[in-house]
């Protein structure tokens, strides 16, 4: 029995490999594979290699080689409808009832796909010769290499009504399949055309590389701008996403994939080495958001930044929110206005898009983001609109663990916003440090000004002394950013020069991460801040602040920084997180927002983390 190869690409697709291997056999991770013992041959050390990205394993002792179809089969001497039955049964899917009219559809789809691919090598020739010249300076100008127009295999469609059906005749292509391929149209009286003409062609691809249908872009006034094929027997405009098969592999091993908008974002961002797909047209289906869950657990959406490429990211937020189950999600990149990936990694560069995808924000900022920017919430009617309508967004999310925390982030979110009020009311009734008894307002006692200058003057040099212990235990111990490093970033320090420092440091350790201390201390010292360095790690700057030093082991020097920073930034944070809280009041928008909130995360990082040192 012949089964439909959309089943076997999709069995292959649930059930890897390693999963299947593993129920016998011990894995030993070796980077994004695995190893285990051959069960092909007396294997005395692991020498079955796994490439669950690709799909296959390779024994390197017997040269076992194969899917996980055929693993099953030889493994355990089963015939090929006895291992697929025993992987649809661990897939949850069901193996398809072969009819006489399946096996024709299958083969006639098979076919077509071949049809399909004979167009496109006839494309891609005439995108050299003197006809398709201009397309070929377009795709040039565009920044594109020749290695990167191969990859993509673009192509140019001739502006002539029937240049692919001469063409593909001499083939022996009939025009019947042309139009049931979604190459060529027939118009009402009979007549035929090609479907594409005078345009560049992206040729689209299934997800392991097979052309199904093509994208066109006219050069000059023409519309429209952009054509896609229509739907077809192998084609279905809504599941497909635009450069899947190129970016599989990368996505895999970076664990980032990117969804931008249209297939010159794509390719340039694939040639910029980032993985990239794009749906085709402005709003990600629930299909392509399935497809995209299959890769990596939260892609990054990063459509331009003019007003049709918002409300399409909006539109994607509203398509996922029912969606989302534990562990994926979307994030969202903010383009800035007029500004697309194409043009931003041309102009900033890999280095510079890398940035603004690290700084990705999750999908339920952006949630809260489109409730902010659907009206204000300057008055108590206002605002008591805008949590309903909150509220009733996160009701749509299916998964109840998903849900709940949503509804957790939400209520603490609207907690905030109601602080403001209250700290108001209760302001009127006094402050700072005095007393208020009996309707009667009493001031903190004053200090004889000979004593408040005298402990000025002690301050001043404690102040700076811990704030030069705190950049010497971070250059010690630059781990400690990990959790600390946000914090830090809102800690203004009062001493000029080491603020400065304090900068340089969160700069180059966020440029790289993986920087141990040794390397932290060079990059500084590079910048000229070499007697610093030397003066804040010496021995007799440290001599009583063991968890400072570099032999302090990770909790010595995680306890002893927090209660540090609790100690200098604890009420300078917490006036910075008051001020934030008016202006969020203030002006309800999304940069209060986030600075509001980047604030109370860096203040809980202390306070929880110095909590948990107390309870230890």
């Amino acid at each position: 029995m012949a089964l439909p190869q959309g089943f076997l690409d999709e069995l292959r697709d649930r059930v890897t490999v390693s999963s299947v291997v593993g129920r016998r056999h011990a894995l030993v991770r070796k980077g994004r594979e695995f190893v285990a013992l051959c069960p092909f041959h007396s294997d005395s050390k692991p020498s079955l290699n796994i490439v669950d990205d690709k799909g296959f394993y390779h024994c390197f002792a017997c040269g076992a080689h194969g899917d996980v179809i055929k693993f099953v089969m030889e493994s355990e001497a089963l015939g090929f409808m006895e291992a697929v039955e025993q992987l649809a049964g661990l897939a949850g899917m069901e193996v398809p009832k072969e009819t006489p009219e399946e096996r024709q559809k299958a083969e006639r789809r098979r076919t077509l796909q071949e049809v399909v691919d004979l167009a496109c090598r006839w494309y891609e020739r005439q995108l050299r010769t003197s006809a398709g010249d201009a397309g070929l300076r377009y795709l040039r100008d565009r920044g594109l290499d020749e290695a990167t127009i191969a990859r993509f295999r673009l192509g140019w469609a001739p502006d002539d009504r029937k240049a692919l059906q001469r063409a593909l005749k001499s083939e022996g292509v009939e025009v019947d399949a042309l139009v049931e391929a979604g190459l060529a149209k027939r118009y009402d009286d009979g007549e035929t055309g090609d479907y594409m003409r005078g345009r560049v062609l992206f040729p689209i691809t299934d997800r392991r590389g097979n052309v199904i249908a093509f994208g066109g872009r006219v050069l000059g006034d023409g519309q429209p701008k952009y054509l896609n094929s229509p739907d077809t027997p192998l084609f279905h405009k809504g599941r497909v996403l635009y450069g899947l098969a190129q970016a599989r592999e990368k996505a895999h091993k970076s664990g980032t994939l990117v969804v931008a908008e249209g297939y010159m974002d794509v390719i340039a961002l694939d040639q910029a080495g980032f993985a990239a797909v794009a749906p085709l047209g402005t709003a990600l289906t629930e299909d392509q958001i399935a497809e995209l869950w299959k890769i990596v657990p939260e892609p990054v959406v990063c459509f331009d930044g003019d007003n049709a490429g918002q409300r399409a990211a909006a539109r994607a937020c509203d398509r996922a929110l029912p969606m989302l189950t534990p562990g994926h999600s979307l994030r969202f990149v903010a383009l800035p206005e007029g500004e697309d990936p194409d043009s931003l990694t041309r102009r900033d560069g890999p280095a510079g898009f890398r940035a603004m995808l690290e700084a990705a924000e999750p999908l339920v900022e952006r949630l809260w983001a489109g409730e902010v920017a659907a009206g204000p919430a300057d008055t108590p009617e206002r605002r008591a609109d805008f949590w309903r309508r909150v509220r009733e967004r996160v009701r749509v999310i299916a998964d109840r663990t998903v849900q709940q925390s949503y509804a957790d982030e939400i209520e603490a979110r609207i907690s905030l916003m109601r602080r403001p009020a209250r700290e108001r009311f209760e302001g009127r009734r006094g402050g700072g440090r005095g007393s208020f008894r009996d309707g009667k307002w009493t001031p903190p006692p004053v200090e004889p000004r000979d004593s408040r200058a005298s402990r000025a003057r002690v301050d001043t040099v404690l102040a700076r002394r811990q704030q030069q212990l705190i950049l010497a235990t971070v250059i010690h111990h630059p781990g400690l950013l990990d959790e600390l490093g946000e914090t830090l970033a809102h800690l203004e320090l009062d001493d000029q020069f080491l603020d400065k420092l304090r900068r340089e440091i969160l700069e180059i350790t966020e440029a790289d991460p993986d920087l141990d201390a040794a390397g932290l201390a060079a990059h500084l010292k590079a910048l000229g801040y070499s007697d610093t360095v030397n003066g804040l790690l010496g021995a007799d700057s440290l001599s009583h602040a063991a968890f400072a030093r570099p032999n302090a082991t990770h909790s010595e020097a995680r306890a002893g920084l927090i209660e540090l920073v609790a100690r200098v930034g604890r009420g300078r944070l917490e006036r910075q997180l008051a001020e934030a809280r008016r202006a969020v009041e203030a002006a309800m928008d999304e940069t209060s927002w986030n600075r509001l909130l980047g604030l109370q995360r860096a203040l809980a990082a202390i306070t929880v983390g110095a909590s948990l040192e107390d309870a230890g």
